[in-house]
């Protein structure tokens, strides 16, 4: 039997229900066939965000394996690492079985502030003793050098900088723990996507220009490289108002609140955030996201392209 695709799973599901929604004597019958594909885009044009409260091996299991996705080659997962000694990266615990399901590489760049992975040889020191080469062979992108890859349609920026090993790999999944950040209001999947897989080069350049579009632009670069292969899951748990880039975080005040999916980036930080802006406890997060101008990343990015706000959550549990 021939495996359908997901988009045209939802088209048939689509069509499906509209063939019952008017045949019922309810709503009229579309008139013509422009108005039946007019009401079928209105059905399919929102990104799918898929959601689990449960944030565990499983769970994130879960929200992978909703996006019906398959990835070949030689498959990146790209991380915070975390800087010690006490930040809030996402543990070896929670992501090893999923990384080693689909076969992952670890990867990761080298910082711009120093600190504990400033240059490789301490990077791979943090890396071991947070645990993460127990579970995947690791890959520090920019160890040896920094490429150029070029920015399509971007106002502030016309290249980005990434580590030379960028094209080794085939695929990438943006693993990404949701929080605060100090400079970009918050960090999630768009942040992981540019300043995460940008070069020290990279956030160098990426810092020096408007901070808050030259993300979006970096990160519509990357995806541009990889022909859009590339899928992003955000893990909101242990939401501080502090980055992974912070070895002193701030206790967080928000409870945890879930694994989201998507292959959309653009939706899937806008879906976080607003899971964010909906919650009681949330409110000093808004506030700093609101301070830092935060929401024009994903708004610029919607803007060159990268993905669209437009989206619907898809409850797993």
């Amino acid at each position: 039997m021939k495996k359908i695709s997901r988009r045209n799973f939802i088209v048939a599901t689509a069509i499906g229900t509209m063939a019952i929604a008017t045949g019922c004597g309810g709503e009229a019958k579309p008139k013509s066939e422009e108005e039946k594909l007019m009401k079928l885009e209105e059905v399919t044009a929102k990104s799918q965000v898929f959601m689990t409260t449960d944030i565990s091996p499983a769970g994130l299991l879960k929200v992978y394996q909703a996006l019906m996705v398959n990835p070949t080659g030689k498959i990146a997962v790209k991380i915070s690492t975390g800087e010690p000694p006490a930040s809030n990266y996402l543990r070896p615990e929670l992501i090893g079985d999923f990384v080693k399901s689909v076969n992952g590489t670890i990867v990761e760049c080298n910082t711009m502030y120093g600190g504990y992975r400033g240059d490789s040889e301490s990077h791979h020191k943090v890396i071991e003793e947070h645990g993460f080469t127990k579970i995947a062979p690791v890959d520090i992108l920019d160890e040896e050098d920094s490429i150029s890859i070029p920015v399509n349609g971007g106002k502030y920026i016309s290249e980005n900088f990434v580590g030379s090993h960028f094209p080794n790999h085939d695929y990438y999944i943006i693993l990404s723990h949701f929080k605060g950040h100090q400079m970009a209001g918050f960090g999630g999947a768009l942040k992981n996507i540019s300043i995460g897989i940008a070069s020290a080069k990279g956030k160098g350049q990426i810092h020096r220009m408007s901070f808050i579009e030259s993300m979006a632009e970096a990160a519509k670069s990357v995806y541009d490289a990889l022909d859009g292969k590339m899928l992003c899951i955000n893990v909101m748990n242990r939401i501080s108002l502090d980055c992974d880039c912070d070895g002193h975080p701030r206790e967080p005040k928000i409870k945890d609140i879930g694994i989201l999916s998507s292959l959309d980036p653009v939706a899937l930080d806008k879906a976080c955030v607003d899971l964010i802006y909906n919650a009681p406890d949330g409110s000093e997060l808004v506030a700093q996201i609101e301070r830092k101008g935060a929401p024009r990343t994903i708004q610029h990015a919607e803007e060159i392209g990268l993905g669209s706000t437009d989206y619907e959550i898809v409850r797993l549990d």
